[in-house]
C-alpha cells in the first residue's frame, strides 16, 4: 500500500508505503464500538451524589397528626415531595469503568485507521513545522483539503502545533504513542506526519 505525502502548501512531495497489517485491516464495527464505549465510560468520574430521605438532616417528627386537619397525611418533612426533602433513587458514587484487553484495543485502533485510509480521509504530511499561530495552522489545513473535523497526529508533543490548533473548532491534536480509537472515529479525517506513521507501524505491526 502506498499513499501520497504532502508538504504544508498541500503539494505532493512523494509517497510513503503503508504496512497492510496496520493500514489495510478490515472494518470491525462491533469491536470499534465496544472499545469506544469503554473509552467514554472510563472517562466518567462517577462521583455525583445526592441525599436520600434517610440522609437528609431533620424530619424526625411527624409534621401534624394523621387525621382531622384537612391536610394530606404526612410522616416527615424530609420525604421526597417536600422542599428540601430527600431524592428518590438518589444517585451515588459508582464505578463506570469497563475492561478491554490490550489485543482488542490494538485491533480496534488499526481497524479504525484502516477505515480512514480506505475512505481516503488519511492525509500524510512531510512535517508540521508551525510558529504557533492559529491563522497559519488554519491555512495549512485548508491547503491539505481538511474542511471538517480532524485529528492531527504528530510523533511527539509539539507545543506550537497544540497552540496553533487550540482555537480551531473540531481539530484535535495528539501524538502517535497515545492516539486512540476514539480519536480516529470521532473525527472525519486524520492528518498525520510521516514520522508518526512510522512510529505507529513500529508499535502495531505484528
Amino acid at each position: 500500500m502506498q499513499t501520497k505525502v504532502y508538504n504544508l502548501e498541500g503539494k505532493e512531495v512523494g509517497k510513503v508505503t503503508l504496512k497492510e497489517e496496520v493500514f489495510g485491516v478490515p472494518y470491525n464495527e462491533a469491536l470499534i464500538h465496544q472499545v469506544v464505549v469503554a473509552t467514554l465510560a472510563n472517562a466518567r468520574q462517577g462521583n455525583k451524589s445526592t441525599l436520600t430521605r434517610t440522609e437528609v438532616r431533620g424530619g424526625g417528627r411527624k409534621p401534624w397528626r394523621q387525621k382531622g386537619t384537612g391536610n394530606a397525611r404526612q410522616g416527615s418533612i424530609r420525604a421526597p415531595q417536600w422542599i428540601k426533602g430527600g431524592v428518590v433513587f438518589a444517585p451515588k458514587p459508582r464505578d463506570f469503568s469497563k475492561k478491554v484487553n490490550k489485543q482488542m484495543k490494538r485491533a480496534a485502533f488499526v481497524s479504525a485507521l484502516s477505515t480512514r485510509v480506505a475512505e481516503k480521509n488519511f492525509v500524510v504530511v512531510e512535517n508540521l513545522e508551525v510558529s504557533g499561530k492559529t491563522k497559519e495552522m488554519a491555512k495549512i489545513l485548508e491547503n491539505l483539503g481538511v474542511n471538517s473535523s480532524a485529528v492531527v497526529i504528530t510523533l511527539e508533543n509539539n507545543d506550537n502545533v497544540i497552540r496553533a490548533s487550540a482555537n480551531l473548532a473540531n481539530i484535535t491534536t495528539t501524538t502517535a504513542d497515545i492516539a486512540s480509537t476514539y480519536d480516529i472515529v470521532s473525527n472525519a479525517k486524520v492528518v498525520i506526519t510521516k514520522d508518526a506513521v512510522k512510529e505507529i507501524e513500529k508499535e502495531y505491526a505484528v
